[in-house]
C-alpha cells in the first residue's frame, strides 16, 4: 500500500510520520537527522508486510520548503514500529498522560505529535523508544 507521509529510521526501526500537506512530515524528518534518524522516504511511502520503502522515483529526495528539493543518503527499507499523526492535536481537555492509540490500518503504535513544537524530534525520538520498549 502507498501511503502519503514520510519515513524515518533509527537503527532499523521505522516512523511514519503522517498528516495533510504542509503539516511538517518533511520538516521534521530533517530534524530527526540530527537525533541519529535516517531518511526513509519523504511525501510517499510504500508500505508491505511491515516493511517501509521509497518508491524508487523519489528515494533518497527529500523537499525542504523554500529551498527545493535536495538528494540525500536514505536507507532503502525500515521495520515500522510507530506512527506519528501530525495533522490532529489533542483537544483541549484531554489528560495529559492519554490512552495508548494504534494505528487502525497498521495495527502500530500511534502518537500526536506537534510538528512545530521544539521538542518535536525529541517526542518522536522517545516515542519510538516506547514502541520499541
Amino acid at each position: 500500500m502507498q501511503i502519503h507521509g514520510s519515513c524515518a529510521a533509527k537503527a532499523g526501526a521505522g516512523v511514519l510520520l503522517v498528516g495533510p500537506p504542509g503539516s511538517g512530515k518533511s520538516d521534521l524528518v530533517l530534524r530527526l537527522r540530527t537525533r541519529g534518524f535516517d531518511l526513509v522516504a519523504d511525501d510517499r511511502v510504500e508500505v508491505a508486510h511491515g516493511i517501509a520503502r521509497p518508491p524508487p522515483a523519489l528515494a533518497g529526495l527529500l523537499e525542504v520548503r523554500g529551498l527545493g528539493i535536495f538528494r540525500l543518503p536514505y536507507a532503502a527499507e525500515a521495520r515500522l514500529a510507530l506512527v506519528v499523526d501530525l495533522a490532529a492535536l489533542l483537544p483541549p481537555g484531554t489528560p495529559r498522560l492519554p490512552m495508548p492509540e494504534r494505528h487502525a490500518a497498521l495495527d502500530l503504535p500511534l502518537v500526536r505529535i506537534d510538528a512545530a513544537a521544539a521538542s518535536a524530534a525529541e517526542r518522536v525520538a522517545l516515542a519510538l523508544d516506547g514502541a520499541l520498549g
